[in-house]
């Protein structure tokens, strides 16, 4: 594999885990298909969608809800399922991180709570990497 196609899977990896509504799963998928090695490939989709996630840490602290709300046009009942599963589940809901539509919210809401960025990134990471190791056993194995 060229290093244009892990350039590409970071890019699409960081820019999915930002609030902006794209997705790396395809990118992933057709790398493993096109015969990337796996685990550079997993390790670079698992890293940039984690810096993307921080993307959404450091707004989270510096605009909060206003951002989310405003700017990125999330909905209230958007933002209100991510503060409620952190009010329900803590700072163990960045576990969460990888599920569509509310992982994204989640790192936002993380930020705005102030969750301290060692652990931040420790659930981030565990709960991104898992969903990409996952998307590579299924496609291997099933």
């Amino acid at each position: 594999m060229s290093e244009f196609g892990l350039v590409g899977m970071f890019v699409a990896a960081f820019g999915a885990a930002t609030i902006l509504p794209l997705g790396s799963e395809v990118v992933f998928v057709g790398l493993l298909t096109a015969g990337s090695g796996i685990f550079l490939l997993w390790l670079v989709a698992s890293v940039g969608n984690t810096l993307g996630s921080v993307v959404n840490y450091y707004l989270g602290i510096k605009y909060g809800e206003s951002l989310a709300k405003r700017m990125l046009r999330m909905s209230d009942n958007t933002y209100a399922k991510a503060e409620s599963m952190f009010q329900r589940w803590g700072k163990w809901s960045l576990l969460l991180a990888w599920v569509p539509v509310v992982g994204d919210p989640l790192t936002l809401v993380a930020g705005a709570l102030k969750v301290r960025l060692g652990f931040f990134l420790v659930l981030v990471f565990f709960s991104k990497s898992s969903r990409y190791g996952l998307i590579a056993w299924l496609f291997f194995y099933h």
